[in-house]
């Protein structure tokens, strides 16, 4: 992210203003905040957006965060989308996460746990709460095992399983670029070809499913 823009999409009041002080000590005092009760002002606030970071909530008045999601990694996918919510249930996880979500937290946790997490994002990290993600990879393997008769996906090069391993480890792509002596555009190049591979569209997703085909162990 290089804008110090960020949304806040949440119909409680007393979280929107919770989260907009964590941002704002993530992203500076300077940074333009937007918040929003439920989707359909989200979506109007969107217009003409460049990139930033998004703070959704799942259970919205007018709909589910994660069509939001979906529709913010089609019409804006340079803005970083992360989901902040109560809700932990394995299937609401991976639905956000292959909408586009880079992150899942959970609002229960401390301020300071939601601080790190928030700023190990803005550096390009991929996170889930822990909570959640024990459960998400046991569930990975057995959800992800393909039918007899279905094509195996196209396995990871080994450039590009060396560069999502640096992604799982939380590098953003300046610096896997710096790590592996390569252009941030090559990494950016690289990454994208492995979002097709796994048919995914966001850095946590694409790590949870590499891990789920044990393209990673």
């Amino acid at each position: 992210m290089h804008e110090k823009r960020a949304w806040v999409v949440d119909d409680d009041p007393v979280v929107r203003e919770r989260l907009s002080g964590l941002l704002r000590e993530v992203l500076g005092g300077d940074a333009s905040l937007t918040l929003a009760e439920d989707i359909a002002s989200a979506r109007a606030q969107f217009d003409g957006s460049r990139d930033g970071l998004a703070l959704v909530d799942i259970g919205l008045p007018d709909g589910n965060g994660v069509d939001l999601i979906a529709w913010l990694q089609h019409h804006h996918p340079q803005v970083t989308t992360v989901v902040v919510s109560a809700y932990g249930a394995e299937d609401t996880v991976l639905a956000a996460l292959r909408a586009g979500a880079a992150g899942y937290l959970l609002k229960e946790r401390d301020d300071s746990e939601l601080l790190l997490s928030l700023q190990s994002i803005k550096r390009g990290g991929a996170l889930i709460d822990p909570f959640v993600a024990k459960r998400i990879l046991a569930l990975l393997p057995e959800e992800h095992e393909p039918a007899p008769e279905a094509p195996r996906k196209t396995a990871l090069s080994d450039r590009e399983a060396e560069i999502l391993r640096l992604v799982a480890r939380g590098y953003s792509n300046r610096e896997i670029a710096k790590l592996t002596s390569l252009s941030r555009f090559t990494i950016e190049d690289y990454t994208k070809k492995i979002y097709r591979k796994l048919s995914v569209g966001s850095r946590t997703a694409a790590v949870f499913e590499a891990k789920a085909m044990g393209w990673l162990n």
